[in-house]
């Protein structure tokens, strides 16, 4: 197909009277001016954003776990609540709830998403007749909805550092090492089924896991696949960091860095609590920060060097974790107003080669993203999967939306969502604002919903 675009954001910035030439889910081309048999895009286009982390289940738990406990709340209370929540989610209501987080994620902009699946087991821990029946519903609600998703596996086997006994809220999540690299590999079969779909791991947190586990597994996993995303959440509360250094007196970054050969296709999720070296060392490393704005600011978790880690080179990706948010312009928003925040000061995060604070933010996640997902997208250029956004140009008109404030005022001043129209591998998945199953799907999930909340 060829889809022409009166201006779209390119990895060297705005380029004007374009036709994009797709063939097989890629930009082949990008040719001057209106090609006769091309498609004319409504608005302005930019690159689809990635989601590189989610936990699909947490949406239908949004809003449940807000009602305080005499200001001793945190990640720890919130976790025990969620424990509960899980509990009782079926095969079937894990797919209901995926498909229409996954349908939201589109409409807000998001193209792909690396799902950290680990919900395996049912409810007594036992596992499914098949083994990946959870995982193949995930892969089913992105084959639904049109997402492109990098599944993530969670190896989870202990409660604490040291390999403490996990206790009765995690027994769905639990395998030893010939089980999850069972799960693995079924899961890397079942990729095969479906289109835009890879796997990779996901340590679950050094809390989780022991060494003699990650190097087994991720051995496993490097067979399979070399290039296979690793994903880990690490140093996301104060207490975690604590709990490392009483246990090996290293820090979580620290210790992995020293345990692992962390590359370009690790993600570090939340990372939130580094010293300078640590910060230095995950910067340096090719390795991807995975940022989660507005899930660590609901847990209460902390505040991620953002400033100085990309003044270091590192890279960024963002996600929405618990879904209480699912935009990324609200992430991105996020990221940038907690660092104003810290340092008293604005426009924070743009650099002398890139002045606007929007432009620069979203060019960096997405292109982070990418690689955190191992996926040739993120940025509209020719080689890379054609996952792109068509900005709606009545919305556009209420701001500033020359090419010099347009992403700006995209992150900073818009209101209601801008994307009109959303393109993942050369497919339209949502056309002006809607998607095909948005009615059907959203009636399935009140159902769930009210059936879920009704049991708590």
């Amino acid at each position: 197909m060829k889809l022409y675009a009166k201006r779209f954001y390119s990895p060297s910035g705005w380029l004007e009277d374009k036709t994009l030439v797709i063939e097989d889910g890629l930009i082949v081309a990008i040719n001057p001016g209106r090609d006769s048999e091309a498609q004319v895009a409504g608005g302005p286009i930019i690159p689809g954003m990635v989601n590189c982390h989610s936990h699909a289940f947490q949406r239908a738990f949004a809003g449940m776990s807000e009602q305080g406990s005499e200001g001793k709340d945190s990640f720890w209370t919130w976790r025990k609540v969620m424990y509960g929540f899980l509990q009782q989610v079926t095969p079937e209501q894990t797919q209901v709830i995926a498909t229409q987080l996954y349908i939201e994620m589109l409409k807000a902009g998001y193209t792909s998403v690396a799902e950290f699946h680990y919900l395996h087991h049912q409810s007594d821990g036992t596992t499914y007749a098949n083994r990946a029946e959870m995982s193949e519903r995930i892969f089913m609600a992105a084959n639904a909805s049109g997402i492109a998703l990098t599944h993530l596996p969670v190896l989870y086997r202990y409660s604490g550092f040291g390999s403490l006994a996990a206790n009765q809220g995690q027994r769905r999540f639990l395998n030893d090492a010939e089980q999850f690299n069972r799960l693995v590999s079924d899961c890397m079969e079942l990729s095969k089924k479906y289109s835009q779909c890879r796997v990779g791991m996901a340590p679950h947190s050094l809390r989780a896991t022991s060494l003699p586990l990650l190097n087994e597994t991720i051995e496993h996993l490097r067979k399979l696949d070399p290039q296979a995303p690793i994903h880990i959440h690490i140093a996301e509360q104060q207490k975690e960091v604590d709990d490392c250094l009483a246990w090996q007196n290293k820090r979580p970054v620290q210790w992995l860095f020293e345990n692992q050969s962390v590359d370009k296709h690790w993600c570090l999720i939340h990372a939130t609590h580094l010293s300078e070296t640590e910060r230095k060392t995950l910067a340096h490393s090719g390795a991807v920060a995975g940022i989660c704005p507005t899930t660590e600011a609901n847990l209460g978790d902390g505040i991620f060097p953002t400033t100085q880690y990309l003044q270091e080179g590192g890279a960024i990706a963002i996600g929405s974790d618990s879904h209480i948010s699912v935009n990324p312009i609200e992430e991105l928003r996020w990221l940038e107003y907690v660092q104003r925040l810290v340092k008293q000061q604005r426009a924070i995060l743009a650099t002398p080669e890139q002045p606007s604070v929007g432009g620069n933010l979203w060019q960096r996640a997405a292109s982070g993203g990418a690689q955190s997902i191992g996926r040739d997208c993120g940025e509209l250029a020719i080689g890379k999967k054609a996952d792109l956004l068509v900005l709606d140009q009545s919305q556009l008109s209420l701001f500033a939306h020359s090419n010099q404030h347009l992403l700006d005022s995209l992150i900073f001043a818009s209101h209601k969502n801008p994307v009109a129209d959303v393109m993942v591998a050369g497919n339209w998945v949502i056309r002006d604002g809607q998607h095909t199953l948005a009615e059907s799907s959203a009636n399935d999930y009140r159902a769930v919903l009210k059936k879920l909340s009704a049991a708590l």
